[in-house]
């Protein structure tokens, strides 16, 4: 055990010469990507905490602001529950949120390949004004490039967004402190299932949607309620729920503990991942956050949840301890107990 502390403590490698799709499923190809790259290049005090959005103040105010940015190369371009547009919105609005924020501005950019249908893109932007309309923001700016037939792949958007922050203590992955609890909002990998029927067109029964959605209200409600005692708060999105618990753990040096059987997951989720051979935890989700919460607050913070439209499902699903550091347990439904690990490899690649 502590060959494995040693191990964790010890920043991400990159080993590859060539970029392979794993650097993009949000688990540990990716982390490699990031330290052995992007993190050393643009290092600054902003970007080294590597949360959900840079949050700053301006000179001579006492307003802070967030900022965050995302690309989306999703396919296929319309799936159950959704399509790229409204998950652009929704994604940028939630990183905002992640970081205690209340959405403002996005801007909006497009890489358009030629040949793509002007149907669609209309039937795309249309999405976007809807998402952002439904949860009062404006997109203020943005940008178009055109490129070559088969050097796009339809459609790409990148969205950047800014927000007021509401919050005005210490909330983020490395806050978390031993004693600490774990909340899920909902079910897990709901949008990663929906993603992976749509494309592959498996004969398999189920009713599974995106479960993609904006979380700033569910935040709000949360920041309102228990207010410093909301510790850190992370949407799991590529790489799941282990990904965002054992980014937390590292980020904070502390351990996480989980119950199998308190996590949600729906039947038609659990069902197919059994049949593909996934873990749903470490399937993508676009409408779900983490709360972590001092332990006095996680029954308040539980009833604010169940209360809101987008937590009805949630659940108290584990706990913080201050040793071994860096690590993630799944307590199983059997009784054991294993290692939850980040997301390796990509099973399902382009998912958001």
């Amino acid at each position: 055990m502590e060959r494995v502390r040693q191990a964790r403590r010890h920043k991400f490698y990159l080993r590859d010469e060539r970029i392979t799709l794993s650097h993009g499923s949000g688990g540990k190809a990716t982390h490699n990507l990031i330290e052995g790259v992007f993190a050393p290049a643009f290092s600054n005090p902003l970007l080294d905490a590597l949360d959900d959005a840079a949050v700053f103040s301006l000179d001579g105010s006492e307003l802070q602001l967030a900022f965050t940015t995302d690309t989306y190369v999703v396919s296929p371009l319309f799936f159950a529950g959704g399509d790229i547009g409204k998950l652009a919105v929704h994604g940028t609005i939630n990183d905002l949120a992640m970081a205690g924020a209340q959405p403002l501005y996005l801007s909006a950019s497009f890489i358009l390949e030629e040949g793509f249908p002007i149907a669609e893109l209309r039937r795309i932007v249309a999405s976007m004004q809807e998402a952002a309309s439904q949860a009062g923001v404006a997109i203020v700016t943005g940008d178009t490039k055109v490129v070559q037939r088969g050097k796009g792949d339809g459609v790409f958007i990148n969205t950047a967004g800014v927000g007021l922050r509401r919050v005005h203590w210490p909330l983020g992955q490395t806050c978390l402190q031993p004693g600490d609890v774990v909340l899920l909002s909902g079910s897990a990998g709901d949008h990663g299932i929906a993603i992976m029927l749509a494309r592959e067109a498996l004969d398999i029964e189920t009713e599974i949607q995106s479960d993609t959605a904006p979380l700033h209200t569910l935040v709000a409600a949360l920041v309102e309620t228990i207010g410093e005692r909301l510790h850190c708060l992370k949407d799991p999105t590529r790489g799941g729920v282990a990904t965002a618990l054992n980014e937390m753990a590292l980020a904070s040096e502390v351990a996480i503990g989980l119950d199998e059987q308190a996590i949600p997951v729906h039947a038609g989720v659990r069902g197919a991942c059994e049949i593909l051979g996934l873990d749903p935890l470490t399937i993508a989700n676009e409408g779900k956050l983490l709360a972590v919460v001092a332990a006095e607050a996680a029954e308040e913070a539980l009833a604010v949840m169940r209360a809101h439209p987008l937590g009805r499902e949630a659940a108290i699903i584990g706990s913080v301890q201050a040793d071994p550091p860096g690590l993630v347990f799944l307590r199983t439904e059997i009784g054991g107990m294993r290692v939850l690990d980040m997301l390796v490899g990509d099973p399902l690649p382009r998912i958001c």
